[in-house]
């Protein structure tokens, strides 16, 4: 096997897989990869809806590399963190706001006992739990990376005021924790690739089923009709007018042109609106898990993080 791949496909060395207690006595499956002798500072990733840890850990390894601790958690409610509804292959949640105190818990926690700086990185769902948990103060790192964020969904061909109103209603009458369509990520024909929305790499899409098949529990399906009311809440709240303008962490946004899962014009107008960000579109040719894309892309992305990390370092 490659040495690429097992790194895929491993947990690595020196990193410690275990759980988080909540407030509430949930359990959070946690990551945690510090860095022995000299350290940069640490990341926190969090991927997006229907993601496990095992998902990054390529990219995990390439920031460790680079002198970074990482820490992560599945999602309350995926991956290894329990499900939030009787069925395991349902991704639901009622109100978003309970997954942003989960972060902002975990986040005062990883950040009272780990060096900075401290950087928060994530990937479409993850992105728009960041960003709100900092409209909303309350997280305060020392700045954060946006990769495909989910600043907003697309819910073609049904226009977004009227899907608002439809899985509102739906979930209002009972059918909240009611699979939304029967495949994963979003409607599609039965015969439709999964691949095509996520990644024009093989080999890295694999690696997804390969774990999966070694772990059947860290499988997820489609959202809930109450999944989707609380997604368009939870996005339109962010918009909200004055709510960008008062972020002052460092930001840099990627995202792509090729992304169909979420909305590529909500990436644009939020770049425009946090003061300094730093924001670059990939071209169709990129699918949405652009750190799991071919290596031209991939190379790149990283690239362009480690640049904007080495100026967050040497503004310390």
């Amino acid at each position: 096997m490659p040495a690429e791949i097992k790194i895929r496909r491993a947990h690595p060395i020196g990193a410690t897989i275990s759980q988080t207690i909540m407030h509430d006595g949930w359990p959070l499956r946690t990551f945690d990869w510090p860095v022995t002798g000299d350290v940069r500072g640490s990341i926190l990733f969090q991927g997006g809806r229907g993601d496990f840890i095992e998902k990054y850990l390529e990219s995990f390894a390439d920031w460790h590399a680079q002198g970074w601790s990482i820490a992560a958690f599945d999602w309350r409610g995926q991956g290894k963190s329990g499900r939030l509804c009787d069925d395991a292959n349902v991704g639901h949640i009622d109100d978003f706001a309970v997954w942003i105190d989960d972060l902002a818990e975990f986040f005062k926690r990883w950040k009272a006992t780990s060096p900075g700086p401290h950087i928060v990185i994530g990937h479409s769902m993850g992105g728009h739990l960041i960003m709100r948990a900092l409209v909303e103060a309350r997280i305060a790192p020392d700045a954060a990376v946006f990769i495909a964020p989910m600043f907003g969904i697309e819910t073609p061909p049904v226009p977004l005021g009227v899907a608002r109103f439809l899985f509102s209603g739906l979930s209002k009458i009972g059918l909240s924790k009611r699979p939304a369509w029967k495949g994963n990520e979003r409607p599609a024909a039965p015969w439709a690739s999964r691949q095509r929305f996520l990644t024009h790499d093989a080999d890295r899409y694999a690696d997804e089923t390969w774990w999966t098949e070694k772990d059947p529990g860290l499988v997820l399906g489609p959202p809930s009709f109450g999944w989707l009311a609380a997604a368009i809440a939870s996005t339109r709240g962010t918009e909200a007018p004055g709510a960008l303008e008062g972020v002052a962490v460092p930001i840099l946004i990627l995202g792509t042109e090729g992304d169909r899962l979420v909305s590529r014009a909500a990436i644009r107008r939020f770049a425009a609106r946090l003061s300094g960000a730093e924001f670059h579109m990939y071209d169709a040719s990129a699918a949405h898990e652009i750190l799991r894309e071919r290596d031209e892309v991939r190379d790149d992305v990283l690239g362009r993080i480690a640049a904007f990390l080495g100026k967050v370092v040497s503004l310390r």
